[in-house]
């Protein structure tokens, strides 16, 4: 049972009992989307989104004015974090503020202390949530990279259309080498394209991923291009295989982005990608998201499977 107070409401989530605070304050003014709203989409979602992030360090983009205000990405575990949040000091690789290590927040697999973090973090108006392609061990080991991820990003006029063409493009490429694609927007402009590996050394996914980038833009160097530099990318999709790197974060399935509208990245059926005629196909708010989680599952699940199948030589 909820308590208020003031502006604070105590809810139990799970065994914990948390403090939301200044619930009816507006975080998207365009639709007028409140931080209760986002906290009640973050606890709804939960049960497909947590097995997504559980094991990953995780990186958050926090907007406590709302989207018009001031933002900030924030990898070190934020101040007042509760004693029951877990949180593993771990290595930093690229650090932009020059740190040998981070104290980075790990959801627990299984447990019901992931469900209060999620809330805890909406709280914070963490509207964002971002992981690495890697995982760490619950004592804290730093595991292999077990996801390969394509970033696809249109250079204008270029949109999500063209992306959609280049991600079953790349899916036939990935079937051919035996790895399962799935697809989602990154509920942004983009789309991203993952398939599970069998975990191998860090560097090993960023040069097949290179190498299959590479191949794209050769087949078609009109429409595709690896290349970042942003002088060649004007009406082509980039393929930004960096996002493989071990410092670099992808923005996770389900998380809300923070666009004008509480949009959502959102997994993807091939049959919609293949259909995909305009930018407003593969757009999805949360309430979206909500509804296609509650008739489809989890379309992302095939990123969870036990045997994965081993990542070719780029």
């Amino acid at each position: 049972m909820a308590k208020t107070s003031g502006t604070t409401t105590t809810v139990a989530v799970a065994d914990r009992q948390l403090a939301l605070s200044n619930l009816s304050k507006i975080l998207y003014p365009e639709t007028g989307t409140t931080k209760g709203e986002v906290i009640d989409y973050y606890s709804r979602i939960a049960p497909v989104l947590i097995p997504h992030l559980a094991g990953r360090p995780l990186s958050l983009k926090r907007y406590p004015n709302g989207v018009d205000g001031q933002g900030f990405f924030a990898k070190n575990v934020p101040n007042g974090a509760p004693p029951w949040v877990r949180t593993e000091r771990l290595p930093a690789p690229g650090s932009t503020m020059n740190r040998d290590e981070i104290d980075y927040l790990v959801l627990p697999e299984n447990d019901g202390d992931a469900l209060a973090t999620i809330v805890w973090l909406a709280n914070l108006a963490a509207l964002e949530l971002h992981v690495p392609q890697w995982t760490v061990g619950p004592r804290g080991g730093v595991r292999g990279t077990d996801l390969l991820v394509f970033d696809l990003d249109p250079g204008a006029p270029a949109t999500v259309v063209e992306c959609a063409a280049v991600a079953l493009r790349l899916r036939k490429v990935l079937d051919a080498d035996g790895l399962t694609a799935v697809a989602k927007t990154s509920g942004s402009k983009g789309m991203q394209v993952y398939a599970a590996i069998k975990p191998v050394d860090p560097g090993r996914t960023s040069d097949y991923a290179k190498s299959v980038a590479q191949k794209l833009e050769k087949d078609d160097p009109e429409k595709v291009t690896s290349v970042m530099a942003r002088a060649v990318r004007p009406g082509r999709i980039f393929i930004d295989w960096s996002q493989n790197n071990t410092a670099k974060t992808t923005v996770a399935p389900y998380s809300l982005r923070a666009r004008p509208a509480p949009t959502v990245s959102t997994p993807l059926h091939w049959d919609e990608v293949a259909a995909c005629r305009r930018p407003e196909d593969l757009v999805f708010r949360f309430d979206d998201v909500l509804a296609r989680a509650a008739e489809d599952g989890d379309l992302f699940a095939d990123l969870l499977v036990e045997k994965r199948p081993v990542l070719p030589r780029g």
